[in-house]
């Protein structure tokens, strides 16, 4: 019997560098292709069903929290309308402006950061400043930027939102108290001779017209919801507040 020991097959180094190369670089050229194929597939999709390539960087919540950002602007843009139509006097405020012109320059995503009638003041600020006696501005303009930009931090001031954008339950939930703290202010804030700074809800004869009421109503729903669905997913609290008439507005 003849014992041999272990057969020992020499590797070439530079046939073992190329073959490690080659397969690295197929597997690159695989992988792009496959990425590829699966873009353009969704993109083909997408003209049928709304869906976009970017919607894959976006978890379930997160397209929640779109749907209801949008249709919180969608209020905000038809009460913006509603106070223009019932406070025409503040439109004319500013030479050459519409309606349609005044919502464009609010309604601007990402937001413009620096409004000089707003006093480049934002969030509830601008509201505060909507609201003071001596002010000559364009009112509406002036609390609806402000309405417009606190909403838009309460969703961490941002246009789209994905996968790393978590949202803060308490500030979604402050934003709603501070639509109701709003609300008092326009019932309650009036000039030197008594009138109101802003005029929203009226009496069509025996009947009050209530449809501001509605349209803030459905504004302090919306962020209230997002917030018990961030609070939720997060497992954290909501510190709830103590409503007081007259009270400040809260911090977002």
């Amino acid at each position: 019997m003849i014992l041999t020991g272990p057969v020992i097959k020499r590797v070439d180094p530079e046939s073992h560098h190329k073959e490690g190369f080659i397969f690295r670089y197929c597997h690159i050229v695989f992988t792009g292709v496959i990425l590829f194929s699966t873009a353009a597939f969704f993109s083909g999709c997408s003209s049928g069903s709304g869906f976009h390539v970017k919607d894959l960087a976006k978890s379930d919540i997160n397209q929640v929290s779109e749907i209801h950002m949008n249709q919180a602007v969608d209020l905000l843009k038809n009460l913006t309308k509603k106070l223009y139509k019932k406070n025409p006097y503040e439109l004319t405020k500013s030479k050459g402006q519409t309606i349609s012109s005044r919502i464009e320059q609010i309604f601007r995503c990402p937001v413009n950061p620096a409004v000089k009638e707003a006093g480049y003041k934002q969030s509830t600020e601008a509201i505060l400043l909507a609201f003071e006696p001596g002010f000559k501005g364009d009112r509406v303009f002036v609390m609806m930027y402000g309405l417009y930009t606190m909403i838009h931090r309460s969703y961490n001031s941002r246009c789209e939102l994905f996968m790393l954008d978590y949202l803060d339950e308490q500030n979604l939930y402050n934003s709603a108290r501070n639509i109701e703290i709003l609300v008092w202010r326009l019932n309650t804030r009036k000039t030197r001779d008594g009138k109101l700074l802003l005029l929203t809800n009226s009496m069509d004869g025996d009947v009050k017209n209530l449809s501001y009421e509605r349209v803030f109503g459905k504004l302090i729903a919306i962020q209230d919801t997002m917030a018990l669905i961030v609070s939720r997913r997060s497992g954290r609290f909501i510190k709830e507040a103590v409503h007081i008439a007259g009270m400040a507005f809260f911090p977002i």
